[in-house]
């Protein structure tokens, strides 16, 4: 005997507010965040010394994602908040899982200087893609390198 049809029925019942919410109480949470490898007019790579990084500071610039927000209007909102810099040519280049996180990576090119403007951020600074900083962590390392050595 089949179960697919009457439990079928029996969800249709239910309102769509309701259906979303057994849903989201059922399945397993993630965090998403984005993050962006942003470089300037020189070439040079955007990091930002992060005060709450759980390791060295330095690191991508991004962050969460508010409700409802789109990942590329996350790190548009995420950069201008933490440093006042619009960007421009935002394209996604990859989605990474790290345990019950999703981050997905925006390359893009910054249109306006900055400053820091966040108290989440000690300092912000241009490095050449071969005189990155000993602390930012090596997976983000191989991605400012895989990336702009292309």
């Amino acid at each position: 005997m089949s179960f697919g049809k009457p439990i079928g029925f029996v969800w249709k019942i239910f309102p769509p507010w309701l259906r979303l919410k057994i849903i989201r109480t059922t399945q397993q949470k993630f965090t998403v965040s984005a993050a962006a490898v942003i470089t300037n007019d020189e070439g040079k790579v955007l990091l930002l010394n992060h005060l709450l990084r759980p390791y060295s500071g330095w690191g991508l610039p991004g962050g969460f994602l508010a409700a409802k927000e789109q990942p590329e209007e996350a790190i548009k909102r995420e950069l201008f908040e933490e440093t006042g810099i619009r960007i421009e040519n935002v394209e996604m280049f990859r989605i990474r899982t790290i345990a019950r996180h999703i981050e997905i990576l925006f390359r893009a090119t910054a249109s306006t200087e900055g400053s820091v403007q966040s108290r989440e951020i000690i300092e912000l600074a241009w490095f050449d893609v071969n005189e990155l900083p000993s602390g930012l962590p090596r997976s983000q390392k191989e991605i400012v390198r895989s990336l702009l050595s292309q």
